[in-house]
């Protein structure tokens, strides 16, 4: 067999393993990015954070409305040209090979560590304060937490081993219907109980009482200052949404690039929505319970106490189908990001080409192998409760931005070179590191991200003046601009008039 006839095969196997044989049309895309988007650390996270702070932490979501479409109308297009599976297969098309192991080892790091435990012990968490479950089995909070964790990881493992991207999507559909109706119930309910069975009388109350939580242009005293969303939050989310293995791999399992474009704009409608679930009961809280102990009850004390019993069993349904798309998500970017990056190329290093059946094998080994190792650290973020949220968008940051630096600087300008690439990509994690977990700066996270954005392509360019390449470098810029989806630019108008009329509501401007 020639090697271009394993190759096609190779990339046939891939697809179909890691991205559904690219046949989810918009809907279904639009449901995974949306439910891959949430679980049990936004529900927990943004309304502990609206309680404690304001309605300034909508800004996560509504934010992303913007880098989305940044992504759908610039990034998607470049990676159907390209023929990309994995964000990194951009770094060896315009670096070199080890700069693709390099990043491809730094994202491995950030899911195991940062991203897939969080899910298991948030949706764990909120599945406990739901339930009670700890006083039913007569165990500890953490003894329970580390049950639900081992549950729900499990149920993710078997369900990501039977289905693959494709099934999951459908089931998806269902979670997304349940979602809506759980966003809306939450504060409808809410409000009435407020209002004493008055949905207006309790809007009111809510709306004039507590007015100062309203408020979502925050200030340096708020967790999310409204100078940050011109800086260090829009790298964050141009990171998130167009670079970020788990997400993009949802982008490229649809059909063609105007079906990826549709879902990613359905998404983004959905973003709208979502302060509905993640921030105005948060806002409710303030008033239901004004000495609550522990803040991160807001969430699951709400659901318990204010809906109805069918919803409470939606919620929780919602809760798990959510995380457990999140967790597969990681699951199948991990396994995909080690086989085709870093297993795969050894392997044929060493002259062994593998097998369509050894590579969904291995596969499955792999992902048995994190999710087992996710289940065991996942308790142990018990004993870091007191801002986690925040302290995970912090440590985030020492993965994301820094990677989103080397891909933006590579596409943007083919005179930086791979040195420079490496060099910046060290220089940022490591100077990051210094100035969150050992240097104090008065100065916030996400400011500090974009200094070290701009210094580090700074830095990447004149050592690209002064070591240049030597070998010719692929250009990157695009030979013939695929065509998209005609409509979308009504669309992006719709979706950017939303975005600003939200900010114009939660706001002194209107209360």
């Amino acid at each position: 067999m020639s090697s271009n006839s394993i190759k096609d095969q190779q990339t046939k196997v891939s697809e179909s393993l890691f991205l559904g044989k690219r046949r989810l049309n918009f809907g279904l895309v639009g449901c995974l990015l949306f439910l891959t988007n949430l679980n049990g650390i936004q529900f927990i996270g943004e309304n502990e954070s609206v309680y404690i702070n304001n309605m300034s932490v909508m800004a996560w979501g509504i934010t992303s409305v913007f880098a989305m479409l940044i992504v759908a109308e610039f990034v998607i297009p470049y990676y159907y040209q390209k023929g990309i599976i994995t964000t990194p297969d951009f770094l060896e098309i315009r670096f070199d090979k080890s700069m693709k192991l390099w990043v491809s080892v730094v994202y491995l790091l950030a899911y195991l560590l940062n991203m897939m435990p969080p899910i298991l012990y948030a949706s764990a968490t909120v599945f406990q304060g739901i339930f009670h479950i700890s006083e039913l089995l007569y165990l500890s909070s953490f003894q329970t937490i580390a049950l639900l964790s081992v549950l729900i990881g499990s149920l993710s493992l078997v369900i990501s081993l039977w289905g693959g991207i494709e099934k999951i999507a459908i089931s998806d559909i269902v979670v997304g219907l349940c979602l809506l109706i759980v966003g809306l119930s939450l504060p409808y309910y809410g409000f009435k109980q407020i209002g004493n069975g008055s949905l207006t009388e309790g809007f009111k109350l809510v709306f004039n009482a507590q007015n100062t939580h309203l408020n979502a242009i925050g200030n340096s005293q708020d967790a999310i200052p409204i100078s940050t969303l011109f800086t260090g939050m829009m790298l964050v989310n141009l990171n998130y949404w167009g670079v970020e293995q788990f997400i993009v791999q949802r982008m490229i399992s649809a059909q063609n690039l105007v079906e990826s474009q549709k879902g990613i704009i359905l998404t983004a409608f959905g973003k709208i929505l979502s302060p509905l679930m993640l921030n105005v009961p948060g806002l409710i809280a303030v008033y239901l319970y004004p000495h609550l102990g522990h803040s991160a009850e807001v969430f699951p004390r709400m659901v318990a106490d204010v809906l109805p019993p069918f919803l409470v069993g939606i919620t929780a349904f919602v809760i798990i189908g959510a995380s457990i798309t999140s967790f597969n998500a990681g699951l199948s970017s991990t396994s995909a990001l080690f086989f085709l990056n870093i297993y795969r190329p050894l392997s044929e290093k060493r002259g062994h080409n593998l097998s369509s059946k050894q590579i969904q094998q291995y596969s499955r080994y792999f992902q048995i192998g994190v999710g087992s190792f996710c289940m065991i650290i996942a308790p142990f973020i018990y004993f870091a409760q007191g801002g986690f949220y925040l302290y995970l968008q912090k440590v985030g940051g020492a993965f994301n931005v820094p990677i989103f630096t080397i891909l933006f600087m590579g596409f943007v300008s083919k005179k930086v070179s791979t040195l420079a690439a490496k060099v910046g990509l060290f220089f940022f994690i490591s100077t990051y590191l210094i100035t969150q977990f050992v240097i104090e700066i008065p100065i916030h996270f996400l400011h500090i991200l974009a200094i070290l954005f701009v210094i580090t392509s700074g830095l990447m360019l004149l050592l690209s003046r002064w070591y240049p390449n030597t070998q010719i470098i692929i250009e990157t810029s695009y030979v013939k601009k695929s065509k998209g989806w005609a409509p979308r630019y009504w669309f992006y108008g719709i979706l950017l008039a939303l975005s600003v009329l939200l900010y114009a509501f939660f706001s002194p401007l209107f209360f």
